[in-house]
């Protein structure tokens, strides 16, 4: 009942009016808001995807509130940005976010993984949740997406750009490379990739399961302009999304450098958090760590 409730009064939400937001201060103070609701989502869910998800609150609070060029009250807009989550086990980061930018109502964040449920275990379009661009699940695909959107984009002129998120690990994913060629190759300097770089993924250290450096080095000679900062400093995630949205001629890849479970110092860092959620007993205390 609650769930249906929800689904009436959505559309009020899509009323609201979206601002970019340049204050640091309050770009940090919605990354910790987000934060919160990630922790109480996944503890209400019993099951998700923890780590990454805190990791990478600060990219998307710059994506959504300061970087993209969208509406929220109106999700087709054809003129909109497009964000491709690649690596699709960190869809509590991206619904959050999009809930706080006013695509749906934030209540909806607590039927996460719940039978019914528009916020599925991993993003998928035919859920009918508003922002959500393309269904993601299995690794390696979302890159190969993003350059067929951004070389859709530039057949058409049209002045969109697309945006696509990968995990470090996901990068030990052959597609990834193909599709990172053949962007190279077409000189989309309208796509503009991101790698979470926390060094961990579901096994350990990406350097014990599958080395990736030189990382640059790779890039670079795939035709890409690559760009370094660190993932969880909001201003230097600003900077490098400007620099690659005025970089021409290439597309662009934002190394960031990020922490996996950050906000919350137990479990930085610490790569068994990457598919383990808190109980609700301890996800109070998650939140205490960040006050």
């Amino acid at each position: 009942m609650v769930f249906l409730i929800l689904l009436l009064n959505k559309k009020e939400y899509y009323k609201m009016k979206f601002k970019k937001i340049s204050s640091i201060q309050k770009l940090e103070k919605i990354s910790k808001e987000i934060r919160i609701d990630i922790i109480r989502s996944l503890a209400e869910a019993g099951s998700g995807h923890t780590g990454g998800s805190l990791g990478l609150t600060d990219v998307f609070t710059v994506l959504y509130f300061n970087v993209l060029n969208h509406k929220p009250q109106e999700p087709t807009w054809e003129e909109r940005d497009r964000l491709i989550l690649s690596i699709g086990h960190v869809a509590p980061v991206l619904y959050t976010s999009l809930a706080h930018a006013g695509y749906f109502p934030k209540e909806e964040l607590l039927t996460l993984r719940k039978l019914g449920s528009r916020l599925q275990g991993h993003p998928g379009r035919d859920h009918k949740l508003p922002g959500i661009e393309l269904s993601a699940g299995s690794l390696g695909q979302g890159l190969s997406v993003a350059v067929g959107m951004a070389l859709a984009a530039k057949m058409d002129n049209k002045s969109w750009k697309v945006y696509c998120i990968l995990g470090d690990g996901e990068l030990q994913e052959g597609s990834v490379w193909e599709a990172a060629m053949s962007a190279g190759n077409f000189n989309l300097d309208n796509l503009i990739a991101l790698i979470d770089r926390n060094y961990v993924q579901i096994d350990g250290k990406t350097s014990d399961v599958m080395e990736l450096e030189p990382l640059t080095d790779k890039w670079n000679s795939f035709g890409w302009n690559v760009i370094k900062c660190n993932g969880n400093d909001h201003l230097e995630i600003i900077n490098a999304y400007n620099e690659a949205k005025q970089y021409k001629g290439k597309p662009s890849v934002i190394i960031a450098k990020t922490k996996m479970g950050k906000g919350v110092k137990s479990i930085e860092n610490n790569y068994e958090w990457h598919g383990k959620v808190p109980s609700k007993e301890q996800a109070e205390d998650f939140i205490r760590q960040m006050k």
